[in-house]
C-alpha cells in the first residue's frame, strides 16, 4: 500500500481513479455517446488489434489504452 497525505491508498482505488479519468477524457474528446462507440467498435493497433473494451476486460493499464487512443486519433495536447 502507498501512503498519500496520511491516507492509505490501495492499488484498487488508484485503478478506479485512473479508469474514471480515462472515461472523462474519452467523453471530453469524443462526446459521451461516441466515446462508447469508439471503445466498443474501433480496433487499435497500439492495443494489439483489440478494442478499448477488450483491452479493459483483459486488464490492460488505462494509461496504455489512452496512449493507443492518442496515437490513432487527433487528441489535443491538453488531454494527452
Amino acid at each position: 500500500m502507498r501512503r498519500s497525505t496520511g491516507w492509505i491508498t490501495t492499488s484498487r482505488s488508484l485503478a478506479a481513479v485512473r479508469l474514471t479519468e480515462f472515461w472523462q477524457r474519452m467523453d471530453e474528446h469524443f462526446g459521451s455517446a461516441y466515446a462508447q462507440s469508439v471503445a466498443k467498435d474501433f480496433v487499435l493497433v497500439g492495443l494489439g488489434g483489440r478494442t478499448v473494451q477488450q483491452a479493459l476486460t483483459d486488464g490492460e493499464d488505462v494509461k496504455v489504452i489512452w496512449q493507443a487512443i492518442c496515437a490513432d486519433f487527433p487528441v489535443p495536447d491538453r488531454l494527452r
